[in-house]
């Protein structure tokens, strides 16, 4: 496996929603120094060469702080062992693939196929997909309990709702607006770090 439970324990998702006036490196930096543990830089807007400018300036400063960087290709795989092997095959066996499971035989078909995680949700809707609907807690614990593989929970996730997620054996969240949407992004960060923890360690 190519990443840890630790380094998914509270992953940032980039949006450039929420900038007001800061650059994302600006933003993701704050976040680092709030302690989140892992960044995905998810930008759907920009063309090609932006694309490839922004994950290089941002991979360099996750290097700084340790933290790994996942790119987001913007293409949505199917759960499918095929297409999943197919993508190990051309990444490699060293880099990180995270793979959206909806259900416990999707989360059993990607762990077979060689997924290093998996993200489960949307447990709270979602701020990015207005069509996601939320997941019963229940099947989140399910596929938690039918893989081996962490399983990080994701959709709507924020400071006052993260602590629902307690009993349902997360290795950790994937937050958006909960992180960059914060007035001071560093102190929230800090704080909804505070929080993961408490889930995370309530299923140890």
């Amino acid at each position: 496996m190519n990443i840890t439970r630790e380094q998914l324990l509270l992953y940032a998702v980039t949006d450039r929603s929420w900038l007001k006036g800061e650059t994302l490196y600006e933003q993701v930096e704050k976040a680092l120094k709030g302690g989140v543990t892992l960044v995905q830089l998810r930008e759907k807007e920009l063309s090609e060469p932006e694309f490839e400018a922004e994950g290089r300036s941002l991979l360099e400063l996750c290097h700084c702080y340790r933290v790994p960087l996942i790119i987001n290709d913007n293409v949505e795989l199917a759960q499918s062992d095929m297409e999943l092997t197919r993508a190990r095959e051309i990444l490699g066996t060293d880099k990180i693939i995270g793979v959206t499971a909806k259900t416990i035989e999707q989360a059993q078909a990607a762990e077979k196929a060689g997924a290093d995680y998996l993200g489960s949700g949307a447990v709270f809707g979602s701020s990015t997909k207005t069509d996601a609907k939320p997941m019963e807690l229940t099947l989140l614990q399910e596929i938690c309990q039918s893989v081996t593989i962490p399983v990080v929970a994701i959709g709507g996730i924020n400071h006052d709702n993260i602590l629902k997620l307690k009993g349902c054996e997360i290795a950790g969240a994937a937050v958006v607006s909960g992180i960059f949407a914060c007035e001071d992004i560093e102190e929230g960060t800090k704080e909804l770090l505070q929080k993961v923890n408490m889930v995370v360690k309530n299923h140890e």
